[in-house]
């Protein structure tokens, strides 16, 4: 696993490409059209079930609760054991000890949002307390938000330099930025802080908190899937990709692999390199495969309440 590093010739972000629009909504229309059958469909959403970072972000959560999930996690549905888990859970960083407990030697990672999500409206020492808190209790990958004020009114460098200074605190820690795309207006302005927080060292770059409508919809995917490959192109660094909120079927995650495919190749389609951000996506995804298990859906009776 490689570790994307802050690159050295960082360019001038408000010379980052601009984006065809129509041309974006074009290519998502025919990701869209694609039928996966049979084994196909199988396999896929096994490999949905294996990029999902299980998460519960409430201001209601309790040990209790992070505890079930991380047992959900670990139990998928036991009628049929050769199921993948999870990538990881995902919760508050007060939460981390608990999960990592929980999980124990499963393989199943811990994330924790920091950077005061959702809003990142703190101060700068306070975010990075709060991701070193995290990264103290056990989290193996942090998912911090960007400063949306300050991207929207064009202090890109202030924007690079807290998710470098983030990217310092994580330590071993991958790092996850999540760019709240609801919030930025434009795929232009989506493209531009892709750009931002690959060169500053981001391991992946996430659509949204999932607090804020739209989030993860595949025009801004897709647009964050191309800047990843034109960094890549430059750099040689391979960097993760993450849609969050929205993603609720079956249907629309098979769709997004698609598009991974298609747009940056096979070597990203694992979880190493590709996650959903969700909680109630597992479920449909267990439903779907049991229908091509035994011809038949289950009930949802058959699945934990997320």
């Amino acid at each position: 696993m490689s570790t994307n590093k802050i690159h050295k010739k960082v360019p001038d972000f408000r010379l980052s490409p601009t984006v065809d629009k129509v041309g974006v909504e074009e290519r998502v229309a025919r990701f869209q059209t694609r039928s996966i059958k049979n084994e196909s469909k199988m396999q896929g959403l096994k490999m949905v079930l294996n990029m999902i970072d299980l998460t519960t972000l409430e201001g209601k959560d309790t040990p209790g609760k992070v505890r079930q999930l991380c047992y959900k996690a670990q139990h998928l549905h036991d009628v049929q054991p050769d199921l993948p888990t999870v990538a990881a859970i995902c919760v508050y960083p007060s939460m981390v000890a608990e999960a990592k407990k929980a999980l124990g030697n499963s393989g199943i990672k811990v994330a924790s949002v920091s950077t005061a999500f959702p809003s990142g409206q703190a101060p700068h020492e306070i975010k990075i307390m709060d991701t070193r808190f995290a990264v103290e209790n056990g989290a193996d990958e942090i998912d911090m938000v960007i400063s949306r004020g300050k991207f929207l009114a064009g202090e890109y460098n202030f924007v690079f330099d807290e998710i470098a200074a983030i990217k310092e605190a994580c330590g071993s820690a991958r790092l996850k930025v999540i760019l709240e795309t609801g919030e930025l207006a434009s795929l232009d302005q989506v493209r531009r802080a892709s750009d931002i927080a690959m060169y500053a060292g981001a391991d992946f770059i996430k659509t949204s908190t999932g607090k804020i409508q739209p989030a993860a919809t595949m025009q801004v995917t897709y647009t964050m899937l191309c800047a990843i490959k034109d960094f890549y192109l430059k750099t040689g660094v391979k960097v993760g990709m993450k849609p969050a909120g929205g993603i609720s079927n079956s249907k629309l995650a098979l769709h997004n692999l698609v598009m991974v495919k298609e747009t940056l190749g096979a070597g990203w389609l694992n979880n190493e390199w590709f996650r959903f951000g969700a909680s109630s996506l597992a479920n449909d995804v267990l439903m779907q495969i049991m229908k091509q298990t035994t011809g038949h859906y289950q009930s949802a009776d058959y699945f934990s309440i997320d």
